[in-house]
């Protein structure tokens, strides 16, 4: 399942912005994005994900995503590097 990669992930940057910093400077592997999360803050990420070539995974929930994260509440996207 793909909460578990983000588990056992070696660097984790949860949220748009640490995110966006990851993917930009070539550090992210693949992006976790919430089903439920609001489209109009992950449009930017996928978009983001596409011009750098980083695998995008959807994923059921923020609240689920967040648990994975090792945070309280939800993430919309969440990006591992190996």
């Amino acid at each position: 399942m793909s909460y578990e990669k983000v588990k056992q992930a070696a660097n984790v940057s949860t949220g748009t912005k640490q995110a966006s910093k990851m993917i930009e400077s070539g550090r992210a592997s693949e992006v976790f994005v919430a089903k439920d999360a609001d489209p109009r803050i992950t449009i930017k990420i996928v978009n983001l994900c596409k011009k750098m070539g980083v695998k995008v995974t959807y994923v059921d929930s923020m609240k689920l995503l967040g648990k994975a994260c090792g945070i309280e509440v939800g993430a919309a996207v969440a990006a591992v590097s190996e």
